[in-house]
């Protein structure tokens, strides 16, 4: 096996490869990316046997088709340092000890590395489905970013290590919640196919959406997906991504969202999260804390760290009525508001301290966040 590549493209394949790879793996040959030439194109594919990807690319001159593996720490590195505009890579033969290497040329510099046995490493799926969904690309990437951060990948209750793929008609629901607060999003979507959907409500894991997101490239077109009975496989543009769906139920997510609210503040999102973060400054490891405190015209976050100080930061608001005193662990509130434009306006809803409060955006984004009394 012999090609010429493009260095940026082989590095924005391997770096996508990478996503996938653990380093804790035992067995080696998963710390691999598996290389195919042929007919003029190449694929890297990688896996940790619950999340795989394929990356197809055509910036290539296959000299001699063949497969290898390559490690994906070592490829990166090197693709990283090299100052060339193309990469050699060939599979040779040792003539003294006979053994196989694999011989990596970027300008002037070159690498030997070792090889491992293509045929070993797990197959990795292609896009092959006839019933699938359709989303834009730039739609279905923000509703990844504002939910996959509420996921809990280490719970071992209900399904909270993934995100919820509800459909209703042609309205698809995101929901994510790690017990201590919910992220929910809409947006329409198309089904294409000439068989019913059948809605058993998937979880798709939370490396498998950060994944499909980092895969969805520039604004135009839109990604395919196919729900399966125990995985979905994703097509956008180069990548197909496959992923096992979690086990287990996902909470009834709108049964946590509180009744009508009392109180309906508006709010800009730079200011919010301006105050959100000065108060994040004085808060540690066991004082996450931040009391949240309504008064007419007015919100003031105070925070008492003892190993660090104290904080009181103050900001206008269009309140009226009596004072509304509520502790929110920050980051979920910086979570949320990081993943929104700082000229962008929300609306908190609040019912009374001990209640949730919720905010929302005009274009179908919900978050729910428990005050830390109430948090579970």
């Amino acid at each position: 096996m012999k090609l010429s590549c493009s260095r940026s493209t082989l590095l924005s394949g391997f770096q996508m490869i990478g996503s996938v790879i653990s380093s804790r793996t035992p067995k080696e040959i998963l710390k691999c990316a598996k290389l195919e030439v042929g007919d003029g194109k190449a694929t890297l594919s990688g896996t940790d046997l619950e999340v795989s990807i394929r990356f197809d690319f055509e910036e290539v001159e296959v000299i001699v088709p063949g497969e290898i593996l390559l490690s994906v720490h070592e490829l990166v590195s090197i693709l990283r340092e090299a100052t060339t505009d193309s990469v050699e890579i060939e599979l040779k033969k040792d003539e003294q000890s006979d053994q196989d290497y694999i011989l990596i040329q970027a300008g002037k510099s070159e690498f030997r590395l070792s090889v491992h046995d293509p045929s070993e490493f797990p197959s990795v799926e292609t896009f092959n489905e006839s019933h699938f969904f359709e989303i834009p690309i730039q739609s279905f990437r923000e509703m990844i970013r504002r939910t996959v951060f509420a996921t809990d990948p280490e719970s071992t209750r209900y399904a909270l290590g993934g995100v919820l793929f509800d459909v209703e008609n042609e309205k698809l629901t995101l929901a994510a919640t790690d017990g201590r607060r919910l992220a929910l999003v809409e947006s329409a979507c198309a089904y294409q196919g000439d068989e019913a959907y059948q809605n058993n409500r998937p979880v798709i894991p939370a490396k498998a959406m950060s994944l499909i997101e980092k895969s969805l490239i520039g604004d135009e077109g839109s990604i395919q997906i196919a729900i399966r009975a125990n995985d979905v496989i994703v097509k956008s543009g180069r990548s197909t991504i496959f992923g096992r769906l979690v086990e287990g139920r996902f909470p009834k997510y709108r049964d946590v969202i509180p009744p009508e609210p009392i109180h309906n503040i508006d709010l800009e999102v730079g200011t919010f999260f301006g105050a959100v973060r000065q108060a994040q400054i004085v808060t540690d490891v066991e004082t996450r804390g931040v009391d949240f405190i309504f008064s007419n015209g007015l919100l003031t976050l105070k925070s008492v760290a003892a190993s660090v100080g104290e904080s009181k930061v103050e900001i206008p608001i269009p309140f009226e009525g009596d004072d509304i005193v509520i502790t929110f662990d920050v980051r979920y509130l910086a979570d949320f508001l990081k993943a929104l434009d700082s000229a962008a306006h929300i609306r908190l809803q609040l019912i009374d301290s001990d209640s949730a409060a919720v905010l929302k955006t005009d274009d179908g984004y919900t978050y729910v966040i428990m005050p830390l009394s109430q948090a579970r």
